[in-house]
């Protein structure tokens, strides 16, 4: 975790730009950074080498912002991210995405030509206003080594205030090298909304007159400490809770108040549920597209419910869903002020709680039995028999349909996986992960092609002796599209078919430990040898291409399409 940033700024002193920006970093608090190195910011690297940040080498710019990305979710300060210009930049763009979707602080900070140079597209020239200005919360390039402070600081603000995000700060390498002397500027905190006590009366009215409330939980801004008020507020009013698209770490899924995720995939008994609900309270969230099911979940603009949106952002109150009531707040201020919203002398919706759970347990409790010798049951048993701190990652691919549904995720802090849906994403966040939380165990579930994204992260792992396991599902192709494929084009294969390696020897080559599974049986001694090897680990498991979803084989799923095509 991060420590807290420094009270006293620095004395000033005639300093290069490099150093200065150094010495913001350490004044807010930052202990560790990661990037690919690049000689348009040797400054920086040689002032860092000078400090006790942690810098993470990485091996390409994409793994080192999602790693940035992953950094900043579990501590709640930016991830800090150094690439250089150009290609470096537009490789990290995947990462910043990532941290845009999924309201993620994060800072990248680019090395960039000479100011002399610009405007002539000289070599690696990029214009990063241009190219990041709606892709970041804000992207902007430093002139003068003396406002380093100015703009480093506001870049905090920028991405730890109101909605999380990106910032993408130029470093052009002359005014890495220039001599400034400017004081250093305060640490950053960010700025807490509170809710109004009206609104909080308001909320307290709507829920005394209803008879069929649920909660959504999403968004980013919260910690441990704002979800056990969640969960004492639930417990008070027997109130089911669901968590958003990929956010089931915002309300412990063992308890009796935890409905479910809305997101792909939705149980249809939580779908139907919530379009019977006379209050929906959205704390956090943004109910995009996933949670949404594609904006159908409710009508647009007035979705036909008393909705109660909680964000710490104003401009996103009413942006697609026009609420009965909006308050502007963080997620850890309104679940402070939760404690004095009153229940009921008595509740009359406690079946309706019960129901929910009931459905959750119905939908999730026993996976399903899939095609071939390895059952993804058995890496779902084995999940949840790890500790109850055990951060879980993923990318995107059909393999985490197993993760999200089926397994039970208990505490803030222990999930990492994109909203964005990028592939990719698992492996980085991970190392970033252990990196971080070396006490903890930390596992990434991977597809095939969702690891070779970023796959030469492994390098990054074995360097710096990062013991994270690499759990990757092999079944030779790109299965959510391969999926979508067979719906709208059955039996029309093309481009989604994968030639793998041998991902275990592939582990083995960079220095890890490496394990092969093709039969159910091998599937837990694997994993147990892989922990207990102590090295960056692969366990390499070759799952039959039929086990396409929980729910259908990639057979019956062609079929069902013929047979529909057919028909029509």
């Amino acid at each position: 975790m991060a420590s807290s940033p420094a009270s006293t700024p620095r004395a000033p002193g005639p300093r290069t730009g490099a150093r200065i920006l150094v010495d913001a970093l350490v004044a807010n608090g930052v202990v560790r950074a990661f990037g690919v190195p690049g000689e348009s910011y040797l400054d920086v690297l040689d002032a860092l080498s000078d400090t006790a940040v942690d810098f993470v080498t990485c091996r390409q710019e994409g793994g080192a912002a999602m790693m940035a990305e992953a950094s900043g979710k579990l501590t709640g300060r930016p991830g800090i991210c150094f690439v250089t210009r150009g290609p470096g930049s537009t490789n990290a763009s995947a990462g910043v995405h990532v941290a845009q979707q999924d309201s993620t602080p994060m800072i990248l900070f680019v090395g960039q030509i000479a100011r002399s140079m610009r405007g002539r597209e000289a070599f690696q020239e990029v214009d990063y206003r241009a190219v990041f200005g709606t892709l970041a919360k804000w992207a902007v390039e430093i002139d003068d080594a003396a406002r380093i402070p100015e703009i480093v600081s506001r870049a905090f603000r920028v991405a730890m205030q109101g909605r999380p995000g990106p910032v993408v700060v130029a470093l052009p390498e002359d005014v890495l090298s220039e001599l400034a002397e400017v004081p250093d500027a305060p640490a950053v905190e960010p700025a807490e909304t509170w809710p109004g006590l009206t609104d909080m009366m308001r909320l307290q009215k709507m829920l005394w007159s209803a008879e069929r409330p649920v909660m959504i939980l999403g968004g980013a801004r919260w910690n441990a400490k704002a979800v056990a008020a969640v969960v004492r507020f639930a417990e008070r009013f027997d109130l089911p809770v669901c968590a958003s698209f990929r956010r089931q770490m915002l309300f412990p899924a063992d308890h009796d108040a935890y409905a479910g995720d809305v997101g792909l995939s939705i149980n249809p008994k939580l779908l139907a549920r919530l379009r019977e609900a006379d209050l929906v309270i959205l704390a956090g969230g943004r109910l995009g597209e996933v949670p949404s099911q594609g904006y159908t979940l409710f009508p647009v603009p007035d979705p036909g419910v008393a909705l109660v949106h909680v964000h710490a952002d104003a401009d996103e109150l009413g942006r697609v869903f026009q609420p009965a009531l909006a308050i502007n707040a963080t997620p850890t201020a309104f679940a402070a002020a939760l404690e004095g919203v009153q229940p009921p002398n008595a509740i009359g919706w406690s079946d309706w709680r019960a129901g929910a759970r009931a459905d959750y347990l119905g939908w999730t409790e026993t996976p399903p039995a899939n095609p071939g010798a390895v059952q993804m049951a058995t890496l779902v048993r084995y999940l949840r028999a790890l500790p109850p701190d055990t951060i879980v990652c993923n990318g995107a691919g059909n393999f985490a349909i197993w993760v999200h549904r089926f397994h039970r995720f208990r505490g803030h802090g222990t999930q990492l996986a994109p909203t964005s849906g990028s592939m990719g994403y698992g492996f980085p966040a991970a190392v970033a992960a252990k990196r971080l939380n070396p006490e903890r165990t930390v596992v990434a579930v991977c597809g095939d092609g969702d690891f070779l994204m970023t796959g030469q992260e492994f390098a990054t792992a074995v360097q710096h002796g990062v013991p994270v396991v690499a759990v990757v599902i092999d079944n030779g192709m790109y299965g959510t599209i391969r999926m979508h494929q067979e719906r709208e084009y059955p039996a029309r294969v093309f481009g989604t078919v994968l030639k793998n390696p041998d991902f275990a020897a592939y582990a083995r080559a960079f220095g890890g430990f490496g394990v092969t599974v093709e039969e159910d049986a091998q599937f837990a001694p694997a994993l147990d040898a892989a922990f207990a090897s102590g090295l960056p680990s692969i366990v390499h498991v070759k799952l039959d291409p039929e086990a396409i979803t929980p729910t259908t084989s990639l057979t019956a799923l062609r079929e069902k399409a013929l047979a529909a095509r057919s028909a029509g």
